[in-house]
């Protein structure tokens, strides 16, 4: 590509590929679709072109009928795979989009920013459900597939990591009731800002990746299969 890749991702089929590039050097911020079965020509199947702000995060919508794209204005977007128009739009957000992931079923999105919250959306209408709070930019949010718990990583900004100390819980998981929007636990272990999180498909484990260059596989103690959220 002619500038940096900064998002990419297979269709639920897989039959689809995306990927999107920056604005940079003169060039517009682009989605490129592929079809995989019609690759060899080297030449995408649509260019979506962006001439609002560029985008920071997308993912697949459900039934490869759109792609939904989160921006450095801190907007969140769906871009039919048909036409390639801008279908649906929300801003929810104050600052970029750091991730964007999706329930087991597709039905819910979660998005994590540099406005310091992460935000449950339904991912049909963008509608907007809930807010997670915390005090630093959110990296990164994942959602677990067997209960109504969700994981968020983060941390201050890489150049501000130095100047202060890991003592304070900066760099903790944090977990929080997908209903309630209750923080209810933190794992701690990174010596940096957390950048990924992932629940395991099977929801007994979760990934964290971060600016210290370690990921950390954490398995769940029977403790945590048995809590139950206090109303």
């Amino acid at each position: 590509t002619a500038t940096a890749v900064r998002t990419c991702g297979f269709s639920f089929s897989g039959r689809y590929i995306m990927y999107t590039t920056d604005k940079t050097m003169g060039r517009p911020c682009e989605i490129h679709i592929f079809d995989l079965n019609d690759i060899r020509n080297g030449e995408p199947t649509m260019v979506i072109p962006i001439s609002s702000s560029k985008i920071t995060s997308a993912v697949w919508g459900p039934y490869e009928e759109y792609i939904i794209t989160g921006h450095e204005n801190g907007e969140i977007c769906h871009y039919d795979l048909k036409s390639g128009d801008k279908i649906n739009s929300c801003k929810e957000h104050s600052k970029q989009i750091n991730d964007l992931q999706l329930s087991k079923d597709m039905s819910m999105l979660i998005s994590a920013s540099k406005d310091t919250t992460a935000k449950l959306f339904e991912t049909a209408t963008l509608g907007h459900m809930k807010t997670y709070k915390t005090e630093r930019p959110v990296n990164s949010a994942s959602l677990s597939p067997i209960y109504d718990h969700v994981v968020l990583g983060g941390g201050q900004e890489a150049m501000d990591v130095t100047t202060t100390s890991t003592k304070v819980g900066k760099f903790d998981a944090r977990f929080y009731h997908l209903v309630f929007e209750e923080e209810f636990g933190r794992v701690k272990g990174h010596f940096g800002p957390i950048n990924s999180t992932a629940f395991h498909p099977d929801g007994k484990s979760y990934s964290s990746g971060g600016e210290d260059g370690y990921v950390r596989v954490h398995y769940f103690d029977p403790s945590y299969f048995d809590f139950r959220f206090e109303f």
